[in-house]
């Protein structure tokens, strides 16, 4: 993302990477620097005085966490000149609580997998647990979850009471237990698991919340919640537009600022597109589109000064196929 960031200014301006403990990725802009952890008391002023003494003018956040943090600060940066690519907290909520956002998408009658809260004995209190088999498996999953930590699939209401258990721990062993702590007592979800092939769309708007765009991209090979390998779907490939659609109504509903990046399962019995996973930042899936000619994060910048008309920067090639590294790419038409 630096490197984007870097190319999308041209020479025009630099780019600074932060975290809270060294990495890699803070070798790869034109400044660095290392922050206090999110939730310390001088997070937020560390920030705005390294914003004021570099005169950052727009803050990019890619981790889940953080994104709540700033939101709730939004005004505060914007006094010194530094806009925020993040959304509002009401939306921040419906990404980073998956129940809620289970709730509110059907709420607006979006499809998504059944969900449930999972009780005291490691099972769900409408009686998911007779539903577990190897025919009809389930996925446990934190509530207040990023990353794929603590995913578990189950098969069995052995196996279900088991996935919980080692849920629960891992909730409580990682950072997920900060998020966690809103609601100590229903941090673990089941969710019935469905049957398709999975896609990534990122739904992109501009930094007001209105829509611009939607990119689909069919997953072929996933490691660790990441997408290893994928294909950029164009008008001609089948689900294209029910996905397109799907990526405008979400935009719709929920308002999403700069870029959003959902995970849906296509039903193969069905036809449906259930809505599986949603945050609201560059996803993992992201360099894909950005591969076959989509350049989001130049029309972050154009928008941050006040073009709200980003030219070809959302502009993309369709069938964009390639792996991690890029060492294989062939897109086949321009759209």
């Amino acid at each position: 993302m630096a490197e984007y960031f870097r190319k999308a200014l041209d020479g025009k301006g630099l780019v600074f990477v932060s975290n809270s403990v060294p990495s890699p990725a803070l070798m790869e802009g034109d400044g660095s620097f290392l922050t206090p952890v999110i939730y310390s008391d001088e997070y937020i002023p560390f920030l705005l005085e390294k914003c004021a003494e570099n005169r950052i003018g727009l803050i990019v956040p890619l981790f889940d966490i953080d994104l709540p943090v700033l939101a709730a600060h939004r005004e505060e940066f914007e006094r010194i000149g530094t806009k925020i690519a993040v959304s509002d907290t009401k939306m921040l909520s419906v990404c980073n609580d998956k129940l809620n956002m289970f709730l509110r998408l059907r709420q607006h009658g979006i499809a998504s997998p059944e969900t449930y809260v999972s009780n005291e004995q490691g099972v769900s209190d409408v009686g998911l647990q007779h539903c577990c088999s190897p025919e009809h498996p389930v996925i446990v999953k934190p509530r207040f979850g990023m990353g794929s930590i603590g995913v578990l699939k189950a098969y069995s209401e052995e196996e279900l009471r088991a996935a919980v258990s080692m849920c629960r721990r891992a909730v409580t062993g990682s950072y997920l237990s900060f998020e966690s702590a809103a609601d100590p007592d229903r941090t673990v979800l089941i969710q019935e698991l469905k049957q398709g092939s999975e896609y990534g769309i990122d739904v992109i708007c501009d930094l007001d919340g209105s829509y611009v765009n939607t990119i689909v991209r069919k997953k072929i090979a996933m490691r660790s919640g990441e997408t290893d390998e994928a294909v950029i779907l164009g008008p001609e490939d089948r689900g294209f537009d029910l996905l397109r659609e799907t990526g405008r109504r979400l935009a719709e509903v929920f308002g999403p600022r700069g870029l959003m990046d959902v995970d849906i399962i296509m039903d193969t019995d069905e036809g449906i597109p259930y809505v599986i996973d949603m945050n609201a930042r560059f996803g993992g899936g992201y360099p894909f589109s950005h591969c076959a000619g989509a350049d989001v994060p130049r029309a972050y910048i154009m928008w941050a000064e006040g073009i709200t008309d980003p030219e070809r920067a959302l502009t993309y090639c369709t069938a964009g196929y390639g792996v991690h590294g890029f060492k294989d790419i062939a897109i086949r038409r321009y759209l």
